[in-house]
């Protein structure tokens, strides 16, 4: 299958202002992208690419004074299929982790695991490890917060989700990011396009999406709290720790977001790349 995806979104500063774009397929899915324009900027300013720490295409821009206008669409193959659900999978121990695994079993900003360690074992140390411990926390966690976009805060912590019962994307991510950490298990915060393909449409805009990756059977798989079910044609844009190493935007100054579209829809097909597929 072909989806489309883009975005166009317009930021005002004040002043010159130095700025990180996160919005760009990942690397990883470079080979699965079959038309894209290139980024595009209004008004047209110089822009340079490269790979952060983890991978991440980020672009460069120094945004001069007023608004600014980012827009960007493609199409990119997808095989089509549902995520994958291993319930033999297993968890990995912590001598045993590739050294890449690491770093996604401590704390960061917004995964508080030193404060939330005892919650985590109350509530899931009798749980079977492996794919059930993992699942048990998806399910706790859909069910623990209220999904609502009035409840978006940006320095909402794990922590505090847990107390509030409410949140959005990020913050069910969050929340179970934490919960595997403080249970040895890597977990790393994920986002990018996730259209309604394969479910009834979401009324809401469409917006970008927050899940996580899990480290089980010595492989990544793909748990998403929110919806807490596998879902078809997911499109990575960037992971990290939690999402204080992927803002979508991250100016050098103070910026205003004045527009913000995304766009994730599957299309049809040319015959010869159906037939292919």
């Amino acid at each position: 299958m072909l989806i489309k995806y883009g975005f166009h979104t317009t930021i005002a500063v004040p002043n010159p202002t130095p700025t990180i774009a996160m919005l760009e397929v990942h690397p990883e899915r470079s080979g699965d992208i079959q038309s894209e324009t290139p980024f595009l900027t209004k008004p047209s300013v110089p822009t340079s690419v490269y790979l952060d720490g983890f991978g991440n295409r980020c672009r460069r821009i120094l945004v001069p004074a007023g608004d600014i206008t980012f827009r960007l669409e493609g199409t990119i193959y997808d095989s089509g299929k549902r995520e994958p659900v291993v319930p033999d999978a297993t968890e990995v121990p912590v001598e045993r982790l590739p050294a890449g695994a690491i770093e996604f079993l401590v704390g960061s900003r917004y995964c508080e695991t030193d404060r939330m360690s005892q919650a985590a074992w109350d509530l899931f140390g009798h749980v079977p490890a492996g794919w059930s411990r993992v699942q048990a926390i998806a399910d706790y966690v859909h069910d623990h917060l209220t999904f609502g976009y009035e409840h978006a805060r940006s320095t909402r912590t794990a922590e505090e989700a847990y107390e509030e019962r409410v949140g959005v994307c990020r913050d069910f991510a969050h929340l179970m990011i934490t919960f595997c950490r403080c249970l040895n298990i890597p977990a790393r915060y994920v986002n990018g396009y996730l259209g309604d393909i394969g479910v009834p449409p979401d009324p809401a805009p469409m917006d970008f999406s927050a899940w996580v990756e899990v480290y089980l059977s010595n492989r990544w798989y793909t748990f998403d709290a929110r919806h807490n079910e596998p879902r078809t044609g997911r499109i990575v844009v960037a992971r990290g720790r939690d999402a204080a190493d992927v803002p979508l935007i991250n100016s050098f100054g103070q910026h205003t977001l004045k527009e913000f579209k995304v766009v994730t829809e599957e299309v049809e097909a040319p015959l010869a790349l159906a037939a292919s597929g």
